[in-house]
């Protein structure tokens, strides 16, 4: 009966994506995408100046799979002649791929409730119910900015929602945090022309070999130029309360009992919470807001079947938050769900995945350590 069997993914980002052609690959189309807007549409609402901090780099035939790739045999920058991709042109990336491998994407389909009863899911979303045995979720975290920690947080505008910083009154600009979005707002803010303060809970300085727990060289090395020309200021070691509104200023309360006073909206950069917050109650969670999963195959400690690809992985030190990083567990999650429903499995295509370094199923190969 194992024929039968139904998968379905919630999300067409690069993890929905790079997973349908995994199963296309495999020759397995018992599957459907849904994803509420388009293909990429996360990519599609950075703001316009926003890029990939990761660089891209055609070396496959070093074994080296550019950063950004889904899948082997594709680069970004091969396709764009470009490093470092915009929004829209990585969101093309991913149109491309899904039409050549014919990936079946189910677009227009936001998914309002889902259930599971008698083994099965049952997904109500807002053009039908759909019906499968396994569920993946990918739906990414862009679009679910983390705000409630600041009383008044409604008087800040979340960098995710700025379509461009061009359009933004110049003067002077407060940031409230200090993580990748944070900076390159900063960055772009500064080069258009505003004197700005980020405001941050640690330290410019604090710096990990692992780039998921620090700022990038590369967004590093352009807020340096910002900085020296005085254009960049940061207050460390601040924690933002609450943000006011009165009489047309923005005041902005600090836990040490100091306030600022803005002309100008401020901007939270504080981070985005799991999009599997839509479906919490499917999982077990852990005091920093990620799903608790299986070191096996990403699943839910509470529900068989429930798995969870993208950002939101998390094992221990291994936090899978970059591209490069979540796309090795595919193949991890695939293989173990078709050995589970008695599929037999192309070894090829799997070795194709491992000699591209895309699968991380022995997390104690994901300690970051550097010499120097």
């Amino acid at each position: 009966m194992s024929q039968y069997k139904r998968l379905i993914i919630v999300g067409a980002g690069p993890a929905g994506v790079g997973l349908g052609i995994l199963l296309e690959k495999l020759g397995f189309q018992s599957y459907t995408i849904l994803e509420a807007d388009q293909i990429g549409s996360s990519f599609l609402n950075w703001p316009k100046e926003m890029k990939l901090i990761t660089p891209s780099f055609t070396g496959q035939g070093f074994g080296a799979l550019d950063l950004n790739a889904i899948t082997p045999g594709t680069s970004p920058a091969y396709s764009f002649r470009k490093e470092h991709l915009s929004g829209l042109e990585y969101s093309e990336y991913l149109n491309l791929l899904a039409d050549h491998f014919e990936v079946n994407v189910e677009e227009g389909h936001a998914v309002l409730h889902v259930e599971k009863t008698n083994g099965r899911f049952t997904l109500e979303t807002s053009q039908g119910d759909w019906t499968c045995d396994a569920l993946i979720w990918a739906t990414g975290e862009f679009h679910f900015p983390k705000t409630d920690g600041i009383l008044g947080s409604r008087y800040g505008i979340p960098s995710g929602f700025i379509q461009s910083y061009k359009e933004l009154e110049i003067g002077q600009r407060y940031i409230i945090g200090g993580g990748e979005s944070g900076m390159d707002a900063a960055y772009h803010l500064a080069t258009n022309g505003s004197r700005v303060t980020v405001l941050l809970e640690g330290h410019l300085k604090d710096f990990a070999a692992d780039p998921s727990r620090t700022i990038s060289p590369y967004t590093f090395e352009r807020i340096q130029k910002e900085v020296a020309q005085g254009r960049i200021q940061f207050l460390e070691e601040v924690k933002v309360e609450e943000i006011r509104l009165e009489q047309d200023e923005y005041s902005i309360h600090l836990q040490n009992g100091h306030t600022m006073s803005s002309q100008l909206q401020p901007i939270l950069a504080t981070g985005f919470k799991s999009g599997v917050e839509q479906i919490q109650e499917f999982f077990e969670w852990k005091e920093n807001g990620k799903p608790k999963l299986s070191e096996e195959a990403d699943e839910s400690t509470l529900i068989k079947n429930l798995f969870v690809a993208g950002p939101s992985v998390e094992h221990d030190s291994a936090i899978f938050c970059f591209i490069y990083k979540f796309r090795a567990r595919y193949a991890v999650m695939i293989e173990h769900l078709l050995n589970k429903w008695s599929i037999k499995i192309d070894q090829n295509v799997l070795k194709d995945y491992r000699e591209n370094q895309m699968i991380a199923d022995d997390l104690s190969c994901c300690e970051v350590d550097c010499e120097c």
